[in-house]
């Protein structure tokens, strides 16, 4: 079945440019696939430079440096802003300060331009708190609804969030703030990448024949819980860029179904051919069960003729652990942008299974 959300691949041109703004994660990479399959003519907007796409020209810059984004973006002229792009600092005072100042100098850098449209993506730390302060207090009861009010604590997506609307009023562009779960999608050296980390885990599991041990909580375990496919919050940001009823709104975004790692987690481990083994008393952290793996990922990396041979850039233990570690529920209403027309899907274990099979495909896994 056609997904209605989704525009078809196209050689016609668009007549707008978009601006992908750290285009070489999960969220930025499959944003700006979709757009240029879509005829789009894509700014791929990264630290590092990349190879070329049909569609999309790299450009190179430093997001906290203002010269090097006005730079960058001198002679351009982008239609929309996709920004997905963030830097994780040792505090949210700090994550405020880099974070909202990366959104508004890029702003900054973009004014008197044609810009019609800016959307930022955020995450669920919106309704939880802040890493250091990560579900600590009062926060509202699931399913979280976009109408809740700010947590009484810092946090560098509401920074964010001002930062946008102030430019929005002032420059007369219109905006949208799309609050992803846990994203999957692919790309490498990611420092929250919950997807490729679990497939390293199983694959690390399967080739020393111990059993895919699920990290997490007895809450995560056996509590209802979602998840966000990167192709599908692609698909919602350009929707909300492209429509009127995502003008100026903050969405939720997530696949649209929910389920519990303890059905999820044996689906995962018979796609790795590993015995699962579900909680059993206390979390057992991935930092903890995967430690001194290095130097077994670099000869599994030449065994099987692997694009990576860095354990550090296929895994992040530390934010699968935070993530599966969680002693709450976790559950997203995606009411809203369900009322304003935005009907795609996505079935999580199917999303897995697909990126499982792409990163197989890309020898990022054996």
């Amino acid at each position: 079945m056609s997904n209605p959300n989704r525009p078809e691949p196209s050689s016609t041109p668009t007549g707008r440019t978009a601006l992908v703004v750290g285009a070489s994660g999960i969220a930025g990479s499959a944003l700006r696939d979709l757009l240029s399959a879509s005829g789009w003519e894509v700014l791929a907007l990264s630290r590092s430079a990349a190879a070329g796409q049909t569609n999309v020209r790299h450009l190179q810059a430093d997001l906290t440096s203002p010269s090097s984004l006005r730079q960058a973006l001198a002679a351009e002229n982008p239609s929309h802003v996709f920004f997905t792009a963030w830097s994780r600092q040792p505090t949210e005072q700090q994550n405020i300060e880099v974070n909202a100042g990366m959104l508004r100098d890029l702003l900054a850098a973009l004014e008197g331009k044609e810009v019609q449209h800016v959307a930022l993506m955020t995450g669920l730390k919106h309704y939880l708190g802040p890493f250091e302060a990560y579900a600590a207090g009062e926060m509202p009861d699931t399913p979280f609804r976009e109408e809740e009010p700010r947590l009484p604590v810092d946090n560098f997506y509401y920074a964010q969030e001002d930062e946008l609307r102030a430019a929005a009023e002032k420059a007369g562009f219109t905006w949208s703030v799309h609050r992803a779960h846990t994203v999957i999608g692919h790309a490498v050296g990611n420092a929250m990448n919950m997807g490729l980390t679990l497939a390293v885990q199983a694959a690390l599991c399967r080739e020393q024949g111990r059993p895919f041990v699920f990290p997490g909580s007895e809450t995560q375990w056996n509590g209802l819980t979602d998840m966000t496919d990167a192709g599908l919050l692609a698909e919602h940001m350009l929707w909300a860029a492209t429509h009127p009823a995502g003008a100026n709104e903050a969405f939720n975004v997530v696949n649209g179904d929910t389920f519990r790692w303890r059905r999820m987690w044996p689906h995962l481990a018979a796609y790795f051919g590993v015995e699962a083994e579900g909680y059993r008393d206390a979390p057992r952290p991935l930092e903890v069960q995967m430690a001194g793996m290095d130097e077994v990922w670099q000869q599994m990396a030449q065994r099987y003729a692997l694009a990576e041979n860095r354990l550090d850039r296929v895994a992040s233990w530390w934010h699968t652990d935070g993530d599966l570690g969680r002693n709450i529920e976790v559950v997203t209403d995606m009411s809203k942008s369900r009322l304003a027309g935005f009907s795609g899907y996505r079935r999580t274990a199917d999303a897995f299974t697909a990126l499982f099979d792409r990163y197989r495909d890309e020898r990022l896994i054996p």
